[in-house]
């Protein structure tokens, strides 16, 4: 049980919450001005081509009407930049009240969005890093102070962040069958979405399902992440999944944002310059397992 709860609840500067406050605020408001278009149409279709999710289902969330997107739209954008200016301005409480609001709103805009047919799987670890942020209690950026609160919200995070990539690769294998990694998967993509970076590869499909065979790879050995005991080998790997990001985006136009956000929660966010900080406050901190002992 110890060691569980000292892997769940790991000392982590309050400085990366704080840091992951302001990316998680700042991405709410160009969010919701990328997908206003999309969730906006919605208004406009019969209801009965509405079919909530089961959570919106649970919760009796009505179905969306003009009047309702609006309105969630200016309550998720409003308390989005509250919790900003509150994590910029050192308003701990505020900051945690409107952070909630965030959350609640965020969830609510995308059981409208998804509750069309598509649902996308990039905004779980997104979803939940919003969920946690609350819950940790005042932090300030290059606050080299662990927080075993400012643990949990990152280690969840981490956790959903890993499902997604581990669950996706389960889907392509369960739904696609190894014809996902054997057939032209990524060649139908490139006809669809290619860029000049990638339709080269049409001429060269070995590589494209070189290509699928990695990317299959790479997703079921995501939770690795957590077998990596330095950090900076840590580091470097979720830089490589960036650039990985980076080069879908460049090759086919896909690219998934709010993913890359809660990705951040791997970062060492805290150091901002001060890692020798960090490291003499963490060395004199009495851990679970050291109280426990």
């Amino acid at each position: 049980m110890v060691a569980v709860s000292s892997w769940w609840f790991p000392p982590i500067a309050l400085g990366r919450i704080a840091a992951l406050r302001v990316v998680a605020y700042a991405f709410v408001p160009l969010d919701v001005a990328l997908m206003a278009g999309w969730v906006f149409q919605h208004q406009d279709l019969a209801v009965g081509l509405y079919r909530p999710l089961a959570l919106a289902r649970v919760l009796h969330l009505p179905a969306p009407t003009e009047a309702l997107v609006g309105g969630l739209r200016a309550v998720l954008v409003v308390s989005a930049l509250t919790s900003l200016a509150a994590t910029l301005g050192q308003r701990h409480r505020l900051v945690r009240v409107a952070g909630g609001v965030t959350a609640i709103t965020y969830l609510w805009w995308m059981l409208i969005a998804m509750g069309y047919g598509k649902v996308d799987h990039d905004r779980v670890a997104y979803l939940v890093l919003l969920f946690v942020l609350p819950t940790v209690g005042g932090a300030r950026r290059r606050d080299a102070t662990p927080s075993l609160a400012a643990g949990w919200a990152v280690r969840t995070t981490q956790v959903a962040v890993v499902a997604t990539y581990f669950l996706a690769g389960w889907a392509k294998i369960r739904i696609g069958g190894w014809g996902w990694v054997n057939g032209g998967t990524l060649s139908w993509a490139v006809v669809r979405r290619g860029t000049p970076l990638s339709t080269w590869a049409l001429d060269v499909p070995v590589v494209l399902r070189v290509g699928q065979w990695l990317l299959l790879a790479g997703e079921l050995a995501s939770p690795l992440l957590f077998a990596v005991r330095r950090e900076r080998t840590r580091t470097y790997l979720v830089l490589a999944l960036y650039a990985f990001h980076l080069v879908t985006f460049v090759s086919i136009g896909i690219v998934f944002l709010p993913h890359l956000v809660a990705l951040a929660a791997f970062l060492p966010l805290e150091w901002c310059g001060r890692r020798r900080e960090f490291a003499a406050v963490t060395k004199g901190y009495s851990s679970p397992r050291s109280r426990a002992g």
